[in-house]
């Protein structure tokens, strides 16, 4: 009997412990199936709690900025405080450090009001204002103004350039973005957002992922159905249950164009793995082979999956084209290859393999299927994913001091330690490259944490209770 609840119309995912896998991978067939069950039974507590964001280290050495309060022109409240969530994306995203509303010089609400001077003093090179005015259809009207300081007080407000007659005229060089938006009130969160990803694009060069989602593993042993595949936006704030199940959710991965989902269920009694389309909850069974299924990524282009199956007994690396539905092996042996993570390019894959010994990744060209390995410091190195731009590999790394995510350059091979938390695990990284969430350790209990991909900003994603795990980040949406 099928023992799954789908709730709601849209969707979330899991993904699996990096190490938790490596350390059972080694004993092969169905021990390491029922190894991989007995790890996700460890959680107890229940978890019923959107996820709140505390930032933990990084904040004080990031660029300062402005973020008005926008100007509110109606009666009552706003609905939403748009400034404030624009204030805590940038916080977020470990490159900037809005101040606070007591150490502005002022709180201008057009360029013309601006003390350039004043912001200057405190080091601010840009601020961010804005008004928000009630509209006759119940809309909301949005003006904002990104402004450059340095340039406004070289100009004192007013620039000057050449028209086409060749006459010299004002100009709003100065003004970064002067934007208008109108929304309904359910759209300000996310229209907030959006103008979060413009600031960002506009002061960083590189694209802001900040209407991203989380797809996430809660399990809570009190409930009728104990695990749960919950989605929320990248900040934890609007968290919908979109699976729930008796048996494990695990290892999800989210298609290129965010519309649906990859996970493994054990809901008929064995590993399988399925395809959820998020919105309208329909759903397709990959692969059922006997043993281990598992490990699915989509392919960068949404035509394949690169999955694990177990069907010569030990763990090997497939691909699955989902439009004639053929399946490749790619990796050979009595190794256990497993957690597959494709290049930016379809090109290639890389993977965890214990042919040396120990965990380590290797990548394997899918034109040839040669492989070489790719990690050598630390004891073992698993779950690795790439950058979008395909520079870094981010991974778990093992070494006397645990269980790290790191960064490893993949020209210089050099590596950094990103994380000093618990038992980190579980990588999933930004689809802008600038940012990791990973499960980790804090007060006994599984949580979300994040990290930059720089190591300097570190935060955490706390459930009030219960135990939160496998994260996945979203493409851009």
């Amino acid at each position: 009997m099928m023992e799954v609840s789908l709730a709601g119309g849209t969707n979330t995912m899991t993904n699996r412990s990096s190490q938790a896998i490596w350390q059972r991978a080694r004993t092969r067939g169905m021990a390491l199936m029922v190894m991989l069950f007995a790890c996700l039974l460890l959680a107890t507590q229940p978890a019923h709690a959107a996820l709140k964001l505390v930032i933990t280290e990084g904040v004080n050495s990031a660029r300062p900025i402005g973020v008005i309060p926008f100007q509110w022109k109606g009666q009552g409240e706003l609905p939403e405080d748009v400034s404030g969530v624009v204030g805590s994306d940038l916080r977020r995203s470990g490159k900037f450090n809005p101040l606070s509303v007591s150490e502005m010089p002022q709180t201008p609400y057009r360029d013309s009001d601006v003390d350039y001077n004043a912001w200057t003093a405190l080091g601010v090179d840009s601020i961010l204002t804005g008004t928000i005015t009630p509209t006759a259809d119940g809309r909301y009207q949005i003006d904002y103004q990104l402004i450059d300081i340095v340039r406004g007080q070289l100009t004192g407000g007013e620039s000057k350039g050449l028209g086409a007659d060749g006459q010299l005229v004002k100009t709003d060089d100065h003004l970064l973005v002067n934007n208008r938006a109108t929304v309904k009130a359910s759209d300000l969160r996310r229209y907030a957002h959006r103008i979060s990803n413009i600031v960002y694009e506009k002061l960083t060069g590189e694209k802001g992922a900040f209407l991203t989602r989380i797809a996430y593993v809660v399990i809570d042993e009190d409930a009728d159905y104990p695990y749960q595949l919950r989605l929320s936006d990248y900040d934890g704030f609007n968290e919908r249950l979109v699976l729930r199940s008796k048996q494990p959710l695990m290892s999800p991965a989210w298609s290129p164009d965010g519309r649906q989902l990859a996970y493994v269920s054990f809901e008929n009694g064995q590993a399988e793995i399925f395809i959820m389309d998020i919105y309208t909850g329909e759903r397709e069974k990959i692969s059922s082979y006997p043993r281990h299924n598992g490990s699915p990524r989509f392919s960068p282009d949404g035509s394949q999956l690169a999955l694990v199956l177990s069907k010569t007994g030990s763990l090997q690396v497939y691909t699955f084209d989902l439009k004639t539905k053929k399946l490749t092996q790619i990796t050979h042996g009595r190794a256990n290859s497993t957690e597959p993570f494709w290049d930016p390019d379809g090109n290639s894959l890389i993977y965890t393999s214990d042919r040396g010994g120990k965990p380590q990744i290797y990548r394997v060209n899918l034109a040839d299927g040669t492989s070489r390995r790719i990690t050598w410091q630390g004891n073992q190195n698993m779950g690795g994913q790439l950058t979008p731009d395909g520079r870094f590999l981010i991974m778990v790394n093992q070494s006397a001091s645990g269980y790290n995510i790191a960064k490893q350059d993949l020209n210089s091979g050099a590596v950094q330690i990103l994380t000093k938390t618990l038992l980190d695990e579980s990588p999933s990284i930004a689809p802008n490259g600038s940012m990791v969430i990973y499960s980790s350790v804090y007060g006994r209990k599984n949580v979300l944490s994040l990290v930059s991909v720089d190591g300097r900003f570190k935060a955490r994603l706390p459930a009030t209770n219960g135990r939160v795990r496998a994260p996945a980040w979203s493409p851009y949406l």
